[in-house]
């Protein structure tokens, strides 16, 4: 991706402002880079009520490259974000601080439609958080339990938007996260 911010905190205003009403106090962004560090490694995460629910880190900028190392040496061909490792990626959430900055900036420079529609799962966890996501849509997201074969760092989101909204809320085959559960 080629795009282009001025500041973490303007960039973090921008998606906090796109938070649904239900989530706007509770869920924070997070991201620093470590400018001492050779490279400039960071980190970057997705906090609820103050508690960590996805990180993003540069270790995982680390085992992104081993794995594609790795292919290297089977077939000799070298992609930096090779397809074959996509699914294993995805599952584990092997994604690091640049990848959670890339999903922000194109969240923001596309419609919310194409974020959910979008085969990177960060994506998905910004456009499904949105407040220009309405009820009506997130039913059909619901119903058509799509949201059910994501990891589960992903599931977790999409849980927690539709249990903010009412929606499957006898359905007890997903677990969510409550403002009880906080004061626990």
């Amino acid at each position: 991706m080629d795009y282009h911010f001025k500041s973490w905190s303007g960039l973090n205003k921008q998606l906090s402002v796109l938070l649904c009403d239900s989530l706007r106090e509770r869920i924070a962004y997070f991201l620093t880079f470590y400018h001492e560090a050779h490279s400039s490694y960071g980190r970057a995460a997705i906090r609820l009520d103050g508690r960590e629910l996805v990180s993003f880190s540069w270790i995982e900028m680390f085992r992104q490259e081993y794995d594609a190392s790795t292919l290297y040496k089977q077939t000799g061909h070298y992609e930096a974000r090779p397809p074959e490792l996509k699914e294993k990626w995805d599952q584990n959430c092997t994604y690091c601080n640049y990848d959670f900055l890339n999903a922000a900036l194109a969240f923001l420079n596309q419609p919310v439609t194409d974020s959910l529609m979008s085969e990177d799962y960060i994506q998905k966890i910004f456009a499904v958080m949105d407040r220009r996501v309405g009820k009506r849509s997130l039913q059909r997201l619901y119903e058509a339990s799509e949201w059910r074969n994501y990891p589960a760092w992903v599931q977790q989101f999409f849980a927690l938007r539709f249990n903010c909204e009412g929606i499957g809320s006898k359905d007890s085959d997903h677990k969510t996260i409550s403002r009880k559960e906080k004061n626990t």
